[in-house]
């Protein structure tokens, strides 16, 4: 099922703010379950197959972007959607709630280790779990953030459902509205500091060859033809893989070989991806860790923080920059 005109416009803002397959597996994703075996990238023909599973934690990420009459746009929480029709025994894991900074200035600011920790205990999330994120955006992007946290937690046993809740409804799968009933488990952090940057390590990987600073937003806000945000353009030096580009018309991860070719560096190579808030960028993030690369971190304030600091260098592409002088 192809996208339609209104939810590519949906897809591209999601990837403009930034909040908006099965090669390789994790060697630490075993399940005591009767069948062990999960990828980080899961079909809803297996997930049909295993929701029963008794480790299996099934949480949606659903983040919603709705067009204004005024040709501007808000960002909900999905809760509300989820609500009406949410894949059975599914809980609800809130980017605009509990599993942000509510102090922050930023949207979706990273919480502390432990706050982010103890909000997926209350979901049922617990060291013997197994986790599969969705959401409804057309991307899987809000839960890959969500992933991209797990991870940051050092918590590996944790897959995206590829092509999010429209793959499990295409394949007639039915939705619930009851809500979730799991009681909290014990969580452990492990924590890999690394896989999650502050604007003072991207400042400093400018200019070092030895490290890729990757854009996942679109090619033309990343020339500077548009932006969502204080200036045009893009981290001086970054390249471009625009998370979009990772997609198939359906809305799933298009195969690992088509997508390592877009990519830039080798896999030990330290990456930095960014967008407008961090959520394409960790979409970026998973597949590149599917890819086998090793050093791979997120500046989740991404382009939100970045711009608005005149003393951070950000650039357009040459032509932008002879048109405005």
């Amino acid at each position: 099922m192809a996208f339609s005109n209104c939810s590519i416009k949906l897809l591209t803002l999601i990837v403009a703010l930034g909040v908006i397959a099965a090669c390789s597996k994790s060697g630490n994703q075993t399940s005591v379950a009767a069948d062990t075996a999960m990828d980080s990238l899961v079909t809803a023909e297996w997930l049909s197959e295993h929701l029963n599973d008794p480790d299996l934690v099934v949480l949606d990420c659903t983040v919603l972007v709705q067009p204004g009459e005024d040709g501007g746009f808000s960002i909900v929480s999905g809760r509300a959607n989820y609500e009406k029709g949410h894949i059975p025994t599914a809980g609800f894991a809130d980017l605009m709630g509990d599993l942000s900074d509510a102090g922050s200035p930023l949207q979706f600011a990273v919480p502390t280790p432990e706050h982010f920790a103890a909000a997926m205990s209350a979901l049922g999330v617990g060291d013997d779990s197994r986790v599969v994120l969705y959401d409804s955006s057309g991307s899987s992007a809000w839960a890959a953030r969500v992933w991209w946290m797990l991870r940051w937690i050092g918590f590996d046993r944790a897959a995206l459902l590829d092509g999010g809740l429209a793959a499990w409804t295409a394949q007639g799968h039915v939705l619930s509205t009851e809500p979730a009933r799991r009681p909290a488990e014990e969580l452990t952090i492990a924590l890999r500091p690394e896989l999650i940057v502050d604007k003072d390590e991207v400042l400093a990987a400018v200019g070092d060859d030895s490290v890729n600073i990757i854009d996942a937003l679109s090619e033309a806000q990343y020339r500077g033809e548009r932006s969502m945000y204080a200036r045009p353009g893009h981290i001086a030096g970054a390249s471009n893989v625009p998370m979009t580009s990772l997609l198939d018309e359906t809305g799933r991860y298009r195969p690992l070989d088509e997508i390592d070719e877009l990519l830039v560096g080798d896999r030990d190579t330290r990456s930095i991806t960014y967008c407008g808030g961090g959520i394409a960028a960790s979409a970026n993030a998973f597949i590149m860790t599917r890819l086998g690369y090793k050093n791979v971190a997120v500046y989740t304030a991404s382009l939100q923080e970045w711009a608005a600091d005149a003393s951070l260098p950000m650039e357009v592409t040459p032509d932008l920059e002879a048109i405005s002088e």
